[in-house]
């Protein structure tokens, strides 16, 4: 028997997706930052030299909170997208993305790794306009949902790269980092 679903149960599948989307995308970054000891209170990012356009570091966890349940709504809508051309090659291109994402925090706050994280949060941004370009082409409510994340990612790239510039040997500033070497 073939019938056209009602738009009640059409927004009842959406529901579902965004109840299993929402928090484990909020979570999983969660559990990034925690793992990683992200943000101030961490001995070796304070230790940092920062930028003067740096936020205060309440504004990460509101921003991380609100973009992280913004990806979980954009992923909902693209996974609710059944029978849409080219939504497989969007949603994988989605979870790389996410996956990229969850690996910034560990690359910059535990590896100390500022220009390895600088070049993840580059290729992030690209694949993320790739991404909202391919998604506007299936649910253009998907696509503005990552406009935020995406200005967010330059932002944090651009704080990234100041990092960066102020603080050269940041690396070795790693508390953590025991070394037997004797330095005279």
């Amino acid at each position: 028997m073939m019938e056209i679903a009602s738009r009640s149960q059409l927004r009842m599948s959406f529901l579902r997706w965004a109840l299993v989307t929402v928090p484990l995308v909020l979570l999983l970054g969660t559990l990034s930052g925690r793992a990683a000891n992200s943000g101030y209170g961490n001995p070796w990012f304070d230790a940092l030299d920062k930028p003067s356009f740096m936020p205060p570091g309440w504004t990460f966890g509101a921003a991380w909170t609100l973009l992280y349940i913004f990806l979980g709504l954009a992923l909902a809508m693209l996974l609710h997208a059944r029978g849409a051309r080219g939504r497989g090659l969007v949603v994988t291109l989605f979870l790389v993305q996410l996956a990229m994402n969850y690996a910034w925090s560990p690359l910059f706050f535990a590896a100390h790794e500022i220009g390895a994280a600088l070049a993840l949060i580059l290729a992030m941004i690209a694949l993320t306009i790739v991404l909202v370009g391919l998604a506007w082409r299936i649910r253009r409510g998907a696509a503005l949902l990552m406009l935020p994340y995406l200005g967010w990612l330059c932002f944090a790239a651009a704080l990234t790269f100041a990092i960066d510039r102020a603080n050269p040997g940041a690396s070795e500033l790693a508390p953590g980092r025991a070394s037997t070497d004797i330095r005279l």
